[in-house]
């Protein structure tokens, strides 16, 4: 049979557009699998995400009320004269009364410190005018240091027969001035005890949490011990810690515990 030129039969068409078609699959296969593997890679990247980011902060309370064991109570006192010898025999005078009313209430010995006397002369100041009734003024000074904090608690009550007896207290002018200090200086003794209540108090809280939430509590992240702190028993405006001989020991731990599933 004659072909006429620039005639085509339909099979010799075919293969011509098999290679034209071939980029567009080819591209549509590539975009697969892109889009299959950032799936599989965004997902895998937000499992461990997930996983890195799941804790929980809780924190832990301990406290014990503790009793104070040492005690440091300043006594001061005064003295004024135009004579510097008669000023001194006065405040030798209320330091023996001062140490006698101690003993009297079982506070002698090394308990018991005299602070020198300090002097001040009035007209050696360079700004003082007017007259002066007394020229010297001389403070003197007995401080108690005793771990009988009972005794020096009932002593301080009866301080008015010091007064009595012609001694002129004198303090800094605040509200507790010559009022004793009670301290507690056992607090070794009762961290280890108190830090592991207060971590245990915390994990009760993150599993709590963690039973709210569907999952399980696993190791600690991060742990913060806290401060101790040492407050007043009782916590009432004007009541300092330092003159309470009831006190509350206090621990307050930040604890990061992760959660598994």
């Amino acid at each position: 049979m004659a072909r006429t030129p620039g005639s085509s039969s339909t099979p010799a068409a075919r293969p011509a557009a098999l290679p034209a078609a071939l980029p567009l699959v080819a591209a549509a296969l590539v975009l697969a699998l892109g889009i299959a593997a950032a799936g599989w890679f965004a997902a895998r990247g937000l499992v461990e995400l997930r996983a890195g980011d799941r804790y929980v902060t809780v924190k832990g309370i301990a406290e014990r009320e503790v009793r104070a064991d040492l005690a440091i109570w300043p006594l001061r006192f005064v003295a004024t004269a135009d004579a510097l010898g008669e000023a001194q025999a006065k405040i030798d005078a209320d330091t023996a009364t001062i140490r006698a009313f101690l003993e009297a209430r079982g506070l002698a010995g090394e308990a018991v410190t005299t602070e020198p006397p300090s002097v001040i002369d009035r007209l050696a100041q360079p700004y003082q005018s007017g007259p002066i009734d007394s020229r010297f003024i001389v403070n003197g000074g007995v401080t108690v240091r005793s771990t009988d904090v009972d005794a020096v608690d009932a002593a301080s009550r009866e301080v008015g027969a010091l007064v009595e007896s012609g001694v002129i207290l004198a303090g800094d002018g605040g509200p507790n001035a010559g009022t004793p200090a009670y301290l507690f200086t056992g607090l070794s003794a009762v961290k280890p005890e108190m830090i592991a209540e207060a971590t245990a108090n915390a994990r009760r809280g993150a599993e709590q949490f963690a039973a709210d939430s569907g999952s399980r509590v696993g190791g600690i992240r991060t742990a913060n011990q806290g401060l101790f702190q040492i407050l007043a028993r009782d916590d009432a405006p004007g009541l300092w810690e330092a003159r309470q001989i009831d006190k509350t020991v206090r621990v307050v731990s930040t604890i990061e515990y992760r959660l598994v599933d």
